[in-house]
């Protein structure tokens, strides 16, 4: 099986959920005051914004990673979480009102692999910058704790998820989301042989090299659990490999039919004090597509590839090569094209707003020339992306007895 049902947790009742819930780490990387309202808000309240690396201070934070593992064993040891065992039916309503359906689930990292020609069922959507690990990995190694912010696509044309909402059982969590990331509910699913039956039927109708489960976002997050996985297992035997709580990874599976799960182009910020990669570029691309930048209040239409993804590489491509030669000059990726624009002006750059890939033909796009140029697209807006919630344990240090968390070795 790729996936199978998790074995999560839950913060206890009596917990503030809209102070417990916070946004995936890697959305407004440009935008500390996001952060620290963020954290006005929480205040000193129990927090997964304790347990996560907002990236907006990766590299300019330091110790951080090491406080982050000495909260999640604090909440462990104080007994903040309730588990929970089985399959989660997640109904997000975003920031315009549309409802987003998901399944909380295991993925196994021994069926997922993220190079660029991987012919495994788990799939990365977007080129992994394997230069961007080093930092990750070395958050998660030595942490007892993930929480995902993973969103995996399948794409089935049936109603499965209706289907599942039909079926639902008690309600486990129900809250509004802070920062206005809209709302969230999850509910139990007890069908747990049905779903499992259906995502066994997924990976065998994709077939030898097919795809039956593609990253939409969370790419570098599973990157990093399949690194450290690697590392961990070097060290177990076989039998030790099968079962080990890190061979696993928590995330969300989305039907990428659903209407509410809408694709947005990732848009760039090319910061260059004099504006002069707005003329590298014009020099550099060609095609018979289009794409605006910006730079000094000016609007210019650059030409460029007319399909999508080879447009989004050559535009990468341009800024990657202007960097090189300009080591003053730098880059950020931005969702919304009002925000691309605002970073631009406030902090000195070229906004660049970039093409667009319809999730319609993202499987068969990804299947037939392998994983897309990074940060080729984004699901939804940045406010609308998965908030963290669930927890779950990765290391022998801690299990889970009578519903319990307790210390390995302090089961009596």
């Amino acid at each position: 099986m790729i996936v199978k049902a998790p074995r999560l947790l839950l913060p206890r009742e009596g917990t503030d959920l809209y102070k417990w819930s916070v946004i995936a780490c890697d959305q407004f990387t440009s935008e500390p005051e996001y952060w620290q309202e963020l954290e006005s808000v929480v205040e000193d309240a129990p927090s997964t914004l304790n347990l996560i690396y907002p990236e907006v201070y990766l590299g300019k934070n330091g110790g951080r990673g090491e406080k982050i593992r000495a909260f999640m064993r604090k909440y462990l040891d104080e007994g903040m979480f309730t588990a929970h065992e089985g399959y989660i039916l997640v109904d997000r309503t975003c920031s315009d009102g549309k409802h987003r359906c998901g399944i909380m689930a295991e993925v196994d990292l021994e069926k997922y692999d993220y190079n660029a020609a991987s012919r495994t069922p788990v799939r990365a959507t977007e080129m992994t910058v394997v230069e961007r690990l080093p930092v990750r990995i070395e958050i998660r190694r030595g942490a007892c704790l993930e929480l995902p912010h993973i969103m995996m696509l399948m794409d089935n044309r049936d109603n499965f998820m209706r289907e599942l909402y039909m079926l639902r059982g008690k309600t486990l969590y129900d809250t509004d989301l802070n920062m206005g990331g809209g709302h969230v509910t999850g509910y139990e699913l007890t069908c747990t042989k049905k779903i499992d039956e259906y995502m066994q039927g997924l990976e065998e109708r994709a077939g030898e090299g097919g795809i039956a489960f593609a990253v939409g976002d969370g790419n570098h997050s599973l990157a990093t659990a399949k690194a450290c996985w690697e590392e961990i297992k070097a060290n177990l035997s076989q039998e030790e490999r099968q079962t080990h709580p890190a061979r696993f990874c928590l995330c969300e599976i989305v039907s990428v039919q659903d209407p509410a799960l809408v694709f947005e182009p990732i848009h760039r910020v090319v910061f260059d004090k004099h504006g002069e990669f707005v003329n590298f570029a014009a020099n550099k691309l060609k095609g018979a597509g289009s794409c605006v930048m910006i730079s000094g209040g000016v609007r210019r239409l650059i030409p460029v590839n007319a399909d999508p993804a080879h447009a989004i590489a050559e535009i990468q491509a341009a800024i990657d090569e202007y960097i090189k030669v300009n080591p003053s000059a730098g880059v950020d990726y931005v969702h919304g094209a009002y925000n691309t624009e605002q970073v631009a002006a406030r902090e000195g750059g070229t906004a660049i707003i970039m093409p667009l890939i319809t999730k319609e033909n993202l499987f068969s796009c990804v299947k037939s020339r392998g994983t897309l140029p990074r940060k080729s697209f984004s699901m939804g807006e940045g406010k609308d992306k998965r908030y963290y919630f669930e927890a779950r344990i990765i290391t022998n240090e801690y299990k889970i007895s009578d519903d319990k968390v307790i210390r390995s070795g302090n089961e009596d």
